[in-house]
Order: C-alpha cells, then structure tokens, then sequence
C-alpha cells in the first residue's frame, strides 16, 4: 500500500479491511498532518508494523489472516511498545478488555467520529512523547522508580516494560503520593476524554501495571472511591 501524508506529525499504520473505513481514516489523519500507511489483513500489517516503526498503529479487530488483537500481541512480545488503537464494531466488554489487557493504549468503537479518533491518537502520542505534569525528575516509592524524563520504570534496577498509556496512569498517581483518585478524574487526566468512555478502561490498565511491577506495586485500591500511589 501506498503512503500518504506531509509526515511533520509521523507516519501512523492503519490496518483495516474495510476500504470505506480506511480511506476516511486516512483522509482524516492525512489532514491533520500524519502521514498514513493502509493495510488490509493482519499478517501484511503486523510486517508493515515491523518494516516502517510506525508513530502509532490503528488496528481493526476482526482482520483477515490474523485478527488485530494477535498483531498487538506478536508487537508487544517483541518488544515493540507502539502506541496501539483498536478500531473495531465490536463494542462487549470482554473484546475492550482484552485489547487492553494485551497492551493496546486505547478503543475506539464503530460507528465513530473520524475527529475523535484522530484526537486519539494525537493523545497516545502526547503521552508516549511527553513529561507528565511538567516534572523531570525521577520518583521513588519503595522499589519502584520512575524517571519522567527518560520515560523508564525500574523495580530494584530492573527495567520494567509498560505502554505509554500504563507509563501516564503510574506517573499520574505517583506524582500526588497518596492522594486518592476517581476513575474519572483518571480518564480525564491520564487519557483527556469524560467517563462515558468507561471507567473499566482504568481498572484494567491499573492491574497491567500492579502485574508487571509484581510485589512491588505502589497502586493501592480505595474501595468504592478510586486510586491511589503509596507515599
């Protein structure tokens, strides 16, 4: 497939069967300055994935040959930590979960507004390139440090893989040790869209992360209230 675009924003891979589907998210994405890669099946978009390194990858779910979330996951066993949006008509919650739980940094559900999901992924890459809340310097509780500027998260001094997406959500809480967060002033504030996006997007993220920090979790669980970071 051809690539589209000024690239002044990088080149964003879409992977989608539908033509319909991805020619609007190519013409939108084109517009906002992303230059756009479309692929038609999973096994020619997890190879372009790999090829072109990609600033962001848009997956449809229920792709020819190998579904979307399967490409995610062959990325994520890699390595290859590329921010991940799930275009799909699937809209259970078990298949939004999934996603997640597979290291995918965000859900956007068909029918959709082309706008909101360029938005989107303009917001994954916010937080993949940027310094939460404006502080550089590094942050420890117990084990764990994290190092905004360098975007890293140690246990130890072991080096600890999270998405750009897990990466925000620990350096959101950690920044205001103890202080208890809503799930919706999460979604607000690590993702930049309201709650009717669903606040178990949040519950599943926090559990990736207290998973890959292990016994050393600084996230703690304020029931019937939100989310806090040990102090």
């Amino acid at each position: 497939m051809s690539v589209d675009g000024a690239h002044h924003r990088g080149l964003v891979l879409v992977v989608e069967d539908e033509p319909a589907i991805a020619d609007l998210v190519r013409l939108y994405l084109a517009r906002d300055g992303f230059g756009v890669h479309v692929e038609r099946d999973g096994p020619t978009g997890l190879a372009a994935a790999r090829r072109l390194r990609p600033v962001a990858c848009v997956l449809d779910i229920a792709l020819p040959g190998m579904a979307g979330t399967e490409v995610c996951r062959r990325l994520r066993e890699a390595g290859d930590w590329t921010p991940v949006i799930f275009l799909t008509a699937r809209d259970d919650e078990v298949d939004r979960i999934l996603g997640l739980e597979l290291g995918a940094d965000d859900y956007v559900t068909k029918p959709f507004s082309p706008r909101e999901l360029v938005a989107r992924v303009r917001a994954v890459l916010r937080r993949a390139a940027g310094v939460p809340d404006g502080a550089d310097r590094p942050r420890r509780v117990g084990t764990v440090t994290l190092d905004p500027a360098r975007r890293t998260v140690t246990v130890s001094g072991a080096p600890v893989q999270l998405t750009s997406t897990e990466f925000d959500l620990l350096a959101h809480l950690m920044a205001r040790p103890g202080r208890v967060f809503t799930r919706e002033e999460l979604l607000a504030g690590v993702w930049g869209y309201a709650a009717h996006a669903g606040t178990r997007t949040v519950d599943v993220h926090v559990a990736q992360v207290r998973a890959k920090l292990g016994a050393a979790s600084v996230i703690r669980t304020h029931r019937g209230v939100g989310y806090a970071a040990d102090g």
